[in-house]
């Protein structure tokens, strides 16, 4: 008898953080945190489709009463999850020169990126009455030490990795050849990974790893092939996000995604696209109601066509612990 296949699995997962110019220089005293009051906009829609999503909430978060108090009444009505998200920038204990590289808390030296997790997990602890366990690094900014900083300080999940992404143009990490869905990692591999949804499509995506680095070489982004590649279906590296991407661009990344035996999908977005003049997504109103409608579209495209269904990264992990202890 042939075993029925699971229902592939989706989580919402919300970089929520100060709102900050990201055309900017870094500084340390643009804190304010306005758009977390927009974020329970969004919850009907995750209400109606049974969606808990996990805010991974920074520093100025954590620390501005109005902001935790928001997201709070969420956490207590069972409506949301809360993790971690550093930027080291605005996160004590300030030791560091502000400067791209070390925007990325991977690069900083292992001590003084474990102190700066150690306080903003203290802080949530103190705002939430909750210990969080999911963490994603502000940039994407995992670095040798954080998998040891991440056990010592009691969590389980991390959702840093952007596959078939390098960012080190500025001195960020390259995740090129690290896999493009979740596993397990650090000592003892307790540490599970659940990396961003990204992939390729189009009639050379199967090429995509070989193809893709290739084609954003500087010479050949000077001559726009990318974006010629992608206009004549050839090669596209899309991410699972309603910020810059549209639903229609969101259901073929699923599709290619689901024919390659995938199951676990991220969708993300950063909490200040919820609130118009924050990100380069949303400058007006009705760029607020296309995202509005592209999460809407998606959610229904998830459950209804795909037949998928939805779980917070705890859930997740939860289920393929369970199967796990009970084999061992």
């Amino acid at each position: 008898m042939s075993r029925a296949i699971a229902p592939p699995v989706l989580s919402v997962i919300v970089d929520t953080e100060e709102d900050f110019d990201w055309s900017q220089p870094f500084s340390r005293h643009t804190v304010a945190v306005d758009s977390i009051a927009a974020q329970p906009s969004l919850h009907p829609l995750f209400r109606h489709y049974g969606i808990v999503p996990t805010y991974l909430i920074d520093w100025p978060v954590a620390t501005t009463p109005a902001a935790v108090k928001v997201l709070r009444r969420l956490l207590e009505a069972g409506q949301c999850e809360i993790g971690a998200h550093l930027h080291p920038w605005v996160n004590p204990p300030y030791e560091e020169a502000l400067s791209p590289r070390n925007s990325y808390a991977g690069n900083l030296p292992a001590r003084l990126e474990y102190r700066k997790l150690a306080a903003l997990t203290e802080a949530i602890a103190a705002g939430f009455a909750h210990h969080p366990t999911v963490y994603k690094a502000g940039r994407y900014g995992l670095g040798a030490g954080t998998a040891t900083t991440l056990e010592i300080l009691g969590y389980t999940i991390d959702a840093s990795v952007v596959p078939h992404t390098s960012f080190g143009g500025d001195g960020g990490p390259d995740f090129r050849g690290l896999p493009d869905r979740p596993f397990w990692f650090g000592n003892g591999d307790r540490l599970l990974e659940l990396p961003l949804s990204v992939g390729f499509v189009g009639r050379l995506a199967g090429q995509g790893p070989l193809l893709y680095p290739a084609l954003i070489d500087p010479r050949w982004r000077r001559a726009r092939l990318p974006g010629l590649a992608a206009r004549l279906g050839l090669l596209e590296r899309v991410r699972l996000t309603p910020e810059g991407t549209g639903l229609s661009d969101l259901k073929r990344l699923t599709r290619a995604l689901l024919a390659r035996g995938h199951r676990f999908f991220s969708f993300c977005y950063h909490s200040p696209s919820l609130a118009v003049g924050h990100t380069p997504y949303v400058r007006s109103p009705d760029d607020l109601a296309a995202f509005h409608a592209t999460c809407e579209g998606y959610f229904r495209f998830f459950a209804e066509e795909v037949g998928g269904r939805f779980a917070t990264p705890t859930q997740f992990r939860g289920e393929l612990v369970g199967p796990m202890t009970a084999a061992a």
